[in-house]
């Protein structure tokens, strides 16, 4: 098995990458980008009364981190704030975001505040590029994409010349795109002192990455730290949200074990905080009753029951407390489709398929799944005006990425797809886990964006106690190989000096390698060179 640190392997062929090689703006189309340059008007949000301070940040220091809840208006306003400055002229201000979905609405949302529609035609600034739909034009300042398509830019463009500004969106959900576009970033930025970055981050994780990007003396990480990268905190708007536990029976905390809490079992020394977090953030969390017997006993008063009848059940609840769509959380396209089949059994004539409009009758229920794998149209039909009650069965896309209008209540099972690397058996799963602390929080405060709202969380308290604060991160946890072979192909030198935010696991690095050597996509016994 080649050692990952005595030999560089060299990428036999470069990846192949549909990203366009960068061409320098003309004087003619930089006064065509400057002259497209709108009138720019900011909504009553919260991060839109610190836009000043933001401003004054971006324009004195080249990395920034603003930090705070969902809601706060940072993914749409800070692209704004950034074109005030002069920002997108003589390069675009790239926006990233996690899911396709995600950079789809924030564009529309960004062209629709300045009274512009997304799209290639001269005059719009507002565009975006994900997997298969490229809505970029001459005169586009703001362009959305999915973290993937960034990565595939480098391959072509490794000083990004074709942006002048980066706006790095939700890298708190740490997964392996957005880790190692953060390394390449921080290594990027002494050659493009032209460069702004912004990192936006829930509370939870803005330290570390001010930190991450300061200014260090020695090495970075190791050295001593200078001065943090500024952080700028923008509060959320929400209001309280009442928390509910509805265990499906007594044999749940056990039901799904999360592989994180196998290995700590085998590591007693290592310890989890298991104090219930009431408050994250501005959004504040109210127990129920810990007394009440649905919260002990659940809806099966003590009996298993299956999660889809639990939801129906949950539906019920909520649907007597008052008017307001329903958000469910799911892990993934076959537990939607199961508990859509559910709840139109459960709720007789009253349940209606999405865009089932006929004989409609007050009281009826609209069910509308949201995942990845739907078409355009359908995944924006969650943003659509309509006159029904909705019940939204979404994966985790719905968590942090987007927030879905009129959504006053939240069912959560606890569940979702994590992708895990097995060291024993060399195999990349998607196991389904229980999430963890700061997930479940996230989820519940989806329903307090625009009233109060009440949460049933389909699992105890002392589960919810039991699991990880926060989520562990992709890298830690997954292969490999694809980062390997993506800095090999770039010369970027050894997977240990890279500059991740945490550093990989020895054996996970000499797996990918040795992955990569077996299929032939890297040739091994090149000396490495340190960069």
């Amino acid at each position: 098995m080649p050692d990952s640190r005595s030999s560089q392997p060299k990428a036999r062929t470069r990846p192949r990458t549909h990203a366009r090689p960068f061409k320098p703006f003309t004087p003619e189309q930089l006064a065509e980008r400057a002259a497209a340059i709108p009138v720019i008007d900011f909504p009553d949000l919260p991060v839109s009364a610190r836009r000043d301070e933001i401003a004054r940040a971006i324009r004195d220091h080249q990395v920034v981190i603003v930090s705070g809840e969902t809601g706060s208006g940072k993914t749409t306003q800070l692209p704004k704030v950034c074109m005030q400055l002069g920002r997108g002229v003589a390069g675009m201000i790239g926006h990233t975001q996690p899911r396709r979905l995600a950079a789809r609405s924030v564009a529309d949302r960004i062209a629709h505040e300045l009274g512009q529609t997304v799209g290639r035609e001269s005059g719009q600034v507002v565009g975006y590029q994900v997997r298969f739909t490229d809505e970029v034009g001459p005169t586009t300042l703001v362009k959305l994409m999915t973290d993937g398509i960034l990565l595939a830019e480098i391959q072509s463009d490794p000083m990004l010349r074709r942006y002048d500004t980066l706006i790095i969106d939700e890298a708190h959900e740490r997964s392996l795109n957005i880790d190692f576009i953060l390394g390449y970033v921080a290594r990027l930025l002494p050659a493009r002192p032209d460069l702004k970055v912004i990192i936006t981050s829930a509370t939870i994780d803005s330290d570390r990455f001010a930190r991450h990007f300061g200014t260090w003396e020695g090495t970075p990480g190791s050295g001593r730290l200078i001065e943090p990268a500024p952080v700028i905190e923008v509060s959320g708007r929400t209001y309280p949200v009442e928390i509910r536990y509805r265990p499906l029976g007594p044999t749940t905390p056990s039901s799904y074990t999360s592989e994180a809490s196998a290995q700590q079992a085998e590591n007693p020394t290592e310890t989890v905080e298991t104090t219930e977090v009431t408050e994250s953030g501005p959004m504040q969390l109210v127990l129920e009753d810990p007394d009440d017997e649905l919260a002990t006993l659940g809806y099966g008063m003590g009996e298993d029951i299956d999660v889809e009848t639990a939801i129906c059940l949950a539906v019920d609840e909520l649907s007597a407390e008052g008017d307001g769509d329903i958000l469910v959380f799911l892990p993934g396209e076959r537990d939607i489709r199961d508990t859509e089949a559910a709840l139109l059994d459960h709720l007789k004539g009253r349940g209606r398929r999405a865009g089932d409009d006929k004989g409609v009758h007050p009281g009826d229920i609209e069910i509308l799944p949201l995942y990845a794998r739907l078409t355009a149209a359908e995944q924006h039909r969650v943003f659509e005006p309509h006159r029904l009650r909705r019940v939204v069965l979404a994966t985790n896309v719905a968590e942090t990425s987007l927030t879905v209008p009129g959504i006053r209540y939240v069912i959560d099972p606890g569940l979702a797809r994590i992708s895990r690397y097995s060291n024993k058996t060399k195999v990349q799963r998607l196991p389904i886990e229980p999430v963890s602390q700061a997930s479940a929080n996230q989820r519940a405060g989806r329903c307090g964006r625009v009233a109060e709202g009440v949460a049933i969380r389909l699992f105890s308290q002392a589960d919810y106690l039991s699991r990880p604060r926060f989520t562990e991160p992709e890298i830690l946890r997954t292969s490999l190989a694809s980062v390997i072979l993506q800095m090999a192909s770039l010369g970027l030198g050894a997977v240990e000096d890279f500059p991740f935010l945490d550093a990989p696991d020895r054996r996970a690095v000499r797996d990918g390698v040795a992955l990569l050597v077996e299929i032939g996509a890297l040739a091994s016994g090149e000396p490495r060179e340190r960069r």
